[in-house]
């Protein structure tokens, strides 16, 4: 039992190190960004250091409980022993599917399609049935819902330009 311990506070550690590592790596980020205020004084490189300071007391404080007696309050895991493989293939899949073709075929329907993937592999780990047509277009449409409000607010509102899928900018 005590050598189980020892390993369990071992990768508590090393979760810390790891959250401090990704912090630093982000810093290192947020230092190739431009910090040229811009609207009400905040620059480009505003968000990257919030998020690398709140990592960084995040991996600051998971490494002091490590030291100081482990994790608390920490439930039993739940889920499978293992991971479930093909389930990560689709949402995998989904998200590389959005990065080949968001040029291609624009936003709504890059996102929709990763939307998709990514719930037809939650479904799978949730052991749940996959479905059929019927679940896969309730799917579509689902995803759809959430990316055409998400790209008509970012291109229309905000003015950022993404990928469309006609020339008009509605699609």
């Amino acid at each position: 039992m005590q050598a189980e311990r020892s390993d369990d506070l071992g990768t508590q550690k090393a979760i810390g190190v790891g959250a401090l590592a990704l912090a630093a790596f982000l810093a290192w980020g947020a230092l190739q960004i431009p910090g040229d205020a811009g609207y009400a004084g905040v620059g480009p490189n505003f968000l990257p250091w919030v998020v690398t300071l709140a990592l960084a007391l995040c991996g600051a404080g998971l490494l002091w409980q490590a030291f100081s007696g482990g994790f608390r309050a920490r439930e039993a895991p739940s889920g499978a022993a293992r991971g479930d493989w093909p389930a990560l293939l689709w949402v995998c899949a989904g998200v590389v599917l959005n990065a080949l073709l968001i040029e291609r075929v624009g936003f709504i329907l890059a996102c929709t399609l990763c939307f998709m993937c990514a719930v037809r592999g939650l479904r799978q780990s949730e052991g749940a049935v996959a479905g059929g047509v019927r679940r896969w277009a309730l799917d579509f449409a689902t995803g759809a819902l959430i990316a055409a409000p998400a790209f008509w607010l970012f291109t229309r509102v905000l003015g950022i330009n993404l990928p469309g899928l006609t020339g008009s900018g509605w699609l």
